[in-house]
């Protein structure tokens, strides 16, 4: 066999690959949204406190340690699930307090709309394009370094004004992230799905949530 031929199966072995992590990362991200979503309808349901919701978030994060741990491991599908239920609980005192202002049900399916549109349109960018957006890592790290520093501030402050530039600035950010974490699965960067299915997971859920805050402030939210 010659060298051209060999490297020609080599390339279509990766890209076989490449599109299997693809596949197995949306169908995940897919039914761990779903799990958020269920999650996020009982802590509505339950009433769930703003203490209460902190302590799934806290829980959450320390989860995401725990699915890096075990995403090469079969047990890391349950650990990604309880990540995406812990999220998806703490969610339940900001639905609440929206699903009860007089336009607040809109203001949600707005805000889910507008990240399903966000999330789709730049994943078939960059699915179609296959450029390589690993350039863009920098910029976004610093991005989130300026933003937690804002955050941090804005306790503080209390500024409507930087509120808004913050909300702005994530949406923005975990945007890039998007082509970022995909373009790294189409280029091999990324070869498990489960920490794939993580990174884009985090980008989808920040997102609606900023962009509800931003929509709450447009729409009238007091």
């Amino acid at each position: 066999m010659s060298y051209r031929e060999t490297q020609t199966i080599s390339t279509a072995s990766r890209g076989v690959e490449i599109n299997k992590v693809l596949r197995n990362t949306y169908f995940l991200l897919g039914m761990t949204l779903a799990f958020s979503a269920v999650a996020a309808a009982f802590a509505m349901a339950m009433n769930l406190s703003p203490m209460a919701s902190i302590i799934c978030m806290i829980a959450g994060f320390v989860m995401l340690f725990v699915v890096n741990k075990q995403a090469d491991k079969a047990s890391g599908i349950f650990w990604v699930f309880a990540f995406a239920g812990a999220f998806g609980a703490s969610l339940g005192p900001m639905l609440t307090y929206y699903a009860g202002l007089p336009n607040g049900p809109g203001l949600i399916m707005q805000a889910l709309a507008g990240t399903a549109v966000i999330f789709f349109s730049l994943s078939a960018y960059a699915l179609t394009t296959r450029k390589d957006f690993s350039f863009m890592g920098g910029f976004l790290f610093v991005g989130l370094i300026v933003v937690l520093l804002a955050v941090l501030a804005n306790i503080f402050l209390q500024m409507p004004a930087l509120q808004l530039a913050i909300s702005s600035a994530v949406i923005l950010i975990m945007s890039g992230l998007i082509l970022f974490d995909t373009s790294r699965i189409i280029h091999g960067g990324e070869t498990n799905y489960i920490r794939a299915t993580v990174s884009l997971y985090l980008n989808v859920f920040n997102i609606f949530v900023h962009l509800l805050s931003l929509l709450g402030i447009f729409g009238g939210d007091d």
